[in-house]
């Protein structure tokens, strides 16, 4: 793989992501691990599932956080 663009040498392996509603209700929590994407960019990735706190009804998340100008040069 070709060498990154752009790095961030001061980015966690993860982050903890809590999911609220507009009135600060949590949803969940869900864990985006560190990862190195298809495209050559680098970031964080997580999935996972969270609930409605009133009907109880579970949702999939995922979620991809790009570091900007991290594709390798010569990618697609």
């Amino acid at each position: 793989m070709p060498d990154l663009k752009k790095t961030d040498p001061k980015a966690p392996k993860f982050l903890e992501l809590a999911i609220t509603d507009p009135e600060g209700r949590l949803w969940g929590k869900v864990i985006a691990q560190e990862k190195q994407f298809a495209s050559g960019s680098v970031g964080f990735y997580c999935n996972g599932k969270v609930e409605n706190p009133e009907s109880h009804e579970r949702y999939q998340a995922g979620l991809n956080i790009t570091l900007i100008g991290s594709k390798p040069d010569g990618k697609a």
